[in-house]
């Protein structure tokens, strides 16, 4: 465990990061353990990325990484742990330093938070689910599905050809798998126990589920979480269906972010940890 007393910096890295909830989250964290950390945004093109890593000093902690950083940071860590290497995926960054040594550990928090979010959300078993999009966050989403207990899942994306690293995260963690393109008629009958999309803003997603039987059979966690409620989450709405906003996700990715920097793990829970996940959930305005 790193020194609890001292200062140490810490930011969310990504393009665009204007619209980040990173920075109120991980301060409220820090304000609550009584932390003197500090957390920033800042913008971070992928081209950018390898040089500000290599520049940064002692006083710095970790990194939070979103689009489109999530796997170009892959060669610039030393290690990466089992969610990221079941995911391809990287969004967390440790740092740590012993004299002149440094090193740098990748973790996967996106997989808990998917999780973390469904569950208590209401669903505490799903055998087959439905995943929308083919980027990063969707092998987050099939690796969270095996965890909920899903035995199959069925990858629905505008280009089937694109889908081939998820299928992989999915074979990897022993589910079956099939891909169904966004505007095929097929994706009326699925009919899942959980859905999740991975789409930012849902492109227009909505448009393909209405009238299909997912919104009947599923709860939807859409990542989307501005505006609230998204268009995809208005379908299942009106069809009477759980929705879990992008916000519940995002929230619990982050308490085990801040495990990893206070614990250097990101299995072992915070001091209080529920009643300060309470606290980050009433931060965005969530029960």
């Amino acid at each position: 465990m790193t020194h609890l007393g001292s200062a140490r910096r810490l930011a969310v890295l990504g393009s665009p990061i204007g619209h980040s909830r990173s920075p109120l989250l991980h301060r409220t964290a820090y304000a609550a353990l009584g932390l003197p950390w500090e957390y920033e945004a800042v913008e971070m093109p992928a081209d950018s990325l390898e040089g500000f890593v290599r520049g940064l000093d002692d006083s710095w902690r970790g990194l939070s990484l979103t689009m489109p950083l999530k796997e170009t940071v892959l060669p610039l860590v030393d290690e990466v742990d089992a969610m990221a290497r079941a995911t391809g995926a990287v969004n967390t960054v440790l740092l740590e330093h012993d004299g002149n040594q440094r090193r740098l550990s990748g973790f996967n928090t996106d997989v808990h938070g998917i999780t973390e979010a469904v569950r208590r959300g209401g669903i505490s078993l799903a055998t087959h689910a439905v995943i929308v999009g083919g980027g990063a966050t969707a092998r987050s989403a099939v690796v969270a599905a095996a965890q909920l207990g899903a035995e199959h899942v069925d990858i629905v994306l505008r280009t089937p050809s694109k889908a081939a690293d998820v299928v992989e995260s999915a074979r990897a963690a022993g589910l079956t798998s099939a891909v169904v393109a966004l505007d095929d008629p097929a994706v009326l009958s699925l009919a899942p126990d959980v859905t999740i999309s991975t789409l930012p803003g849902g492109v227009g997603a909505h448009t393909r589920f209405e009238g299909a039987a997912a919104p009947g059979s599923s709860t939807l966690l859409d990542v989307a979480y501005h505006p609230w409620p998204s268009e995809l989450a208005s379908v299942w709405e009106a069809a009477g269906s759980p929705t879990i906003p992008g916000l519940a996700m995002l929230v619990h990715q982050a308490v085990a972010q801040v495990r990893i920097f206070v614990n250097g793990d990101p299995l072992v829970p915070l001091p209080d940890e529920e009643p300060l996940t309470a606290e980050l959930l009433g931060a965005v305005d969530l029960p």
